[in-house]
């Protein structure tokens, strides 16, 4: 059975959700962590919502920030993108020669 990698949020109202881990990254550009994530929820299109945040690995706090500026946005949507084209080349039958 594969481990995954969790974590649990609880909302302002102490409703708890707990969260699978899709990756985590530092950008140079911006010089912030990042925490991909979801809840696997479906959104009003049919997709799987995901979620994304700064935070701070190696530190004390298990603090999330909310990303406020859209080029944070851009270097995520970025990252995103480039892996959803890996997973749909690999779906396929591998990368193109």
């Amino acid at each position: 059975m594969e481990e995954r990698n969790q974590f649990t949020l609880v909302d302002e109202t102490g409703k708890e959700t707990t969260y699978d881990v899709l990756f985590t990254f530092d950008s140079e550009e911006t010089n912030k962590s990042y925490i991909v994530y979801t809840d696997n929820s479906i959104d009003g299109d049919g997709n799987i919502q995901v979620f994304a945040s700064i935070y701070y690995p190696g530190s004390d706090t298990s603090r999330l920030d909310p990303i406020e500026t859209e080029k944070e946005w851009q270097v995520i949507e970025t990252i995103l993108n480039t892996i959803q084209e890996e997973v749909k080349k690999e779906a396929a039958g591998g990368t193109e020669e």
